[in-house]
């Protein structure tokens, strides 16, 4: 066999790497801090390069090799964590490709510092708006359905949910409004030519062709829950871009033929006293699932009541939604849920239908659904103290329940004991800010600065995480980021709230279902105005005391709740208390356990107690 002498390849070789070209120089690196990380991003320079690295120097002389970075990612996270405050780091880049390597970028400089809780809100939300930003589908502009699947699945009600994060973009001016509107106009141009059936959407489109894509065998056609959340989105739009520019008119108009193009009365099935979820050009109902009975789809029977073109009568909201068990008296540590599955269900069903909706200052027949959603939020954080299961890190800190990514798979979590495996996800969390404040920030806080190493990305919080099984999501899906973005933003400013509650459309469709005015659960969760402690604590039975302070006469009411879950007790009702009063505590039963005491008004607090064995 005829064979080249080694030397010659050598020259060879030699001579093609000298007539080639290195890489171009990466331009514009900034770096960018916050408390706990440090954010390097660039922009590439001509030609390409086929990986970056990342030096990185503690006092800007020597540097050592980072990290190496991969197009298209052209940015980089340095997780300073508990190092310090006021950590200083200075980095440059090098575009790498083959044996060939640019010279160093110019070096960027940061230093962490100590953020304030409004501080890592906006980081929060910029962050987890680059979901939608900077991973849109680069065709139809929607949001792709999850990160680490198809790139090419986009999602109608995740995207309905992206439409209102851009909104924050540019109300917090993260993009611009000729950036956002130029989205727009590629978003509602693609909806018109995508695959709609009576004017419904199915679940997934090709985010190419706008070919509809199957959910599941016979769910291969109109999806009337995805396209509520789609137009509650895009009805905020509507309000929102109102500027009097071609473009801005024409969002406007397109929304509305889009709106008015939804046969919400044809998914009656003939006529029918109730509203079903699924059709398909194939199958026809086979998927028979009619929308009765609380759970994420409220919005679906607002928006059939408000359509000017296509309506349903506002009695399907009685006949339909509210019919059969849809009413729920129970209470859980405490907290009565007026409505849904035990304990409220999965988180997701507190906050897709209020992204628009606001469900504060009025009540239909069976509640004020601000507060039955505060309630359920409350019922989260008191599950999470008391931890029957005793998953790792349950707490005040460390709560949200719903459905997400596992360890096992993508599946729904609340506190109903046998849906629990430990699988906490940060949106039910974070998305919960209108109703619980408090607590909610709490959680924002534990997850960044205790959490972040594993749990912060590019796009802000990864979807899930289980402490017990030392597991991260490796993911982003478009319905968990959406929501967290826009409930910050309600709970921030209620812009999202103002936006679509101003649909013309939308008052009167209330006011005929019978919603009716209500004063409470106008505000989140009440402060307590009282403080409380047990004392011994662990104690023998029959020996811990409460001792409360309060600054005026209360009425107090305590239950007890076995950490298990084998007790529930009422301790005293409607005891008078005023300035320092010692309450002698009865027979508890042994183990760890919950006293959740509340007043008059709602204010609550949760103790933990430990009660002994007798000697």
């Amino acid at each position: 066999m005829f064979r080249l002498p080694i030397l010659f390849l050598t020259l060879l070789y030699s001579a093609c790497v000298s007539f080639g070209q290195s890489p171009g120089i990466p331009a514009n690196v900034i770096a960018t801090p916050y408390e706990r990380h440090i954010e390097l991003r660039w922009t590439t320079g001509m030609p390409a390069a086929s990986e970056y690295q990342v030096y990185r120097s503690v006092d800007g002389i020597e540097y050592t090799l980072f990290k190496t970075v991969y197009p298209p990612l052209l940015s980089c996270i340095d997780w300073t964590g508990d190092e310090g405050l006021g950590l200083t780091r200075h980095y440059k880049v090098k575009a790498v490709s083959g044996v060939m390597s640019s010279d160093f970028s110019n070096p960027a400089t940061a230093t962490t510092f100590n953020m304030t809780d409004e501080q890592l809100l906006d980081m929060t939300q910029q962050y987890t708006l680059r979901y939608f930003w900077d991973y849109g589908h680069p065709v139809s502009g929607l949001a792709r359905e999850r990160s680490n699947g198809n790139d090419d699945i986009v999602t109608t009600g995740g995207s309905g949910f992206g439409i209102m994060a851009l909104i924050v973009g540019v109300e917090r001016g993260w993009i611009t409004r000729e950036a956002a509107v130029n989205r727009m106009v590629q978003i509602v141009s693609f909806l018109q030519v995508a695959d709609r059936y009576h004017g419904v959407y199915p679940h997934w489109l090709d985010g190419n062709t706008g070919n509809t894509v199957p959910f599941s065998q016979y769910d291969n056609g109109a999806d009337l829950v995805e396209t509520a959340f789609l137009m509650q989105g895009l009805l905020a739009a509507r309000q929102y871009f109102n500027q009097n520019d071609p473009l801005e008119n024409a969002i406007r108009d397109v929304i509305t033929i889009l709106w008015e193009d939804v046969e919400w009365d044809w998914f009656r099935k003939n006529n029918g006293p109730v509203l079903y979820w699924h059709w398909s050009p194939n199958y026809g109902w086979q998927m028979n699932f009619p929308l009765r009975g609380f759970f994420e789809a409220q919005i679906v029977y607002i928006l059939a009541a408000a359509s000017p073109t296509h309506p349903v009568p506002a009695s399907l909201y009685q006949t339909g939604w509210t019919a059969g068990n849809y009413a729920n008296n129970a209470s859980y540590y405490g907290y009565p849920i007026y409505c849904g599955p035990y304990g409220g269900g999965p988180m997701f069903f507190a906050h897709y239908s209020y992204l628009g909706f606001d469900p504060r200052g009025k009540k239909d027949a069976f509640c004020n659904y601000f507060v039955r959603n505060r309630n359920h939020a409350l019922i989260q954080v008191a599950y999470a103290l008391a931890n029957p299961e005793n998953h790792e890190g349950y707490g005040a800190n460390c709560w949200g329940l719903t459905s997400c990514d596992g360890p096992n798979g993508y599946s729904a979590h609340d506190v109903n004991p046998q849906n629990d495996n430990g699988t906490v996800a940060p949106t039910a969390a974070l998305a919960s800010m209108p109703y619980v404040p408090a607590e909610s920030m709490n959680a924002l806080r534990y997850f960044y600065r205790e959490l972040g190493q594993n749990l912060w990305g590019r796009y802000g919080f990864y979807d899930a995480f289980n402490l017990d099984q030392n597991w991260v999501a490796p993911s982003y899906l478009a319905i968990d980021q959406g929501p967290i973005v826009v409930m910050i933003e309600n709970h921030r400013s209620g812009l999202f709230w103002d936006l679509f509650m101003a649909n013309p459309e939308i008052q009167p469709a209330l006011d005929a279902i019978g919603f009716v005015p209500n004063s409470t659960g106008t505000a989140a969760a009440p402060q307590s105005g009282f403080t409380a402690r047990i004392s011994p604590n662990p104690a023998l039975p029959g020996a811990a005391r409460l001792f409360v302070e309060t600054g005026q006469p209360l009425e107090l009411t305590a239950r007890y709740f076995s950490a298990d879950g084998s007790h529930a007790l009422p301790v005293f009702s409607k005891r008078d208390v005023s300035q320092s009063t010692e309450i002698q505590l009865p027979n508890l039963p042994q183990g760890i356990g919950w006293l959740l005491v509340s007043d008059e008004k709602g204010h609550t607090q949760i103790l933990k107690i430990l009660t002994l064995s007798n000697p």
